[in-house]
């Protein structure tokens, strides 16, 4: 796509518009569930088992991180989710009456490359499959680290292109080839699937998010690869 970045913003806002009444379901199908194993490990790479911390979820979405993460906090502690999809918003925040911990999630309209949020609000910052979607990364990166206190915490879950033959072929007969026909027979939305497919093919390697981490300010970059690097976990702290 040749768009500026205004454009490109306003092109994935209207896309996820489109595709939230079904965006959960299809993410199970074509992970075959796996999506919430790798959404508890973010969350578990947090350790915030029992802690009354306050975090971010940028890119919040239908809320599934965010509950996640709220499933393991207690007392005081809440979760922030930020998107700029209205849609997406709606269907988190009717998901979060459904469960117990529901009331520690709070969500909020915005853009994560200008959250309205004061500067050291959040003890940690995390976020799930957002990162291929975003038109300015450096910016994204910068405005994460400044939310953060002074040796917060930042997790990013996300897809790569895998490594290793067979395995890199065979994902992409199925991510590239079958993915957008799935979202075409399910969600009746061939071209937002296909947008999906491409932001995967087109992705930065993990270790250029590494590299973008430290540039940012991040220290003690770390990256954990599911799937032969099909899927990775980074996280990052910022200096105290």
């Amino acid at each position: 796509m040749n768009l500026s970045k205004d454009q490109r913003d306003e092109f994935v806002r209207k896309t996820f518009d489109r595709i939230a009444p079904r965006y959960d379901l299809l993410n199970r199908l074509i992970s075959f569930h796996l999506d919430t194993v790798w959404r508890k490990k973010a969350v578990k790479a947090l350790r915030l088992k029992g802690s009354s911390a306050v975090v971010l979820d940028l890119g919040t979405g239908t809320g599934d991180l965010a509950l996640a993460t709220a499933k393991e906090m207690e007392g005081r502690g809440k979760v922030l989710g930020l998107d700029f999809s209205l849609k997406m918003l709606r269907l988190a925040q009717a998901k979060k009456t459904s469960t117990p911990y529901g009331q520690r999630a709070i969500y909020v309209l915005g853009s994560a490359l200008n959250p309205p949020f004061k500067r050291q609000s959040f003890d940690a910052v995390m976020t799930a499959f957002v990162l291929r979607n975003i038109s300015d990364l450096n910016l994204f990166f910068d405005q994460a680290y400044d939310l953060l206190k002074p040796g917060g915490k930042l997790v990013s879950l996300d897809m790569f292109p895998p490594s290793g033959i067979p395995f890199s072929f065979l994902y992409s007969l199925y991510f590239y080839r079958l993915m957008p026909w799935i979202g075409a027979s399910v969600a009746h939305d061939r071209g937002a699937y296909q947008y999906l497919s491409e932001s995967v093919r087109n992705f930065h390697p993990p270790e250029a998010i590494g590299q973008l981490l430290e540039k940012s300010g991040f220290q003690s970059v770390k990256i954990e690869k599911m799937l032969q690097g099909a899927v990775c976990l980074h996280s990052a702290e910022k200096p105290h």
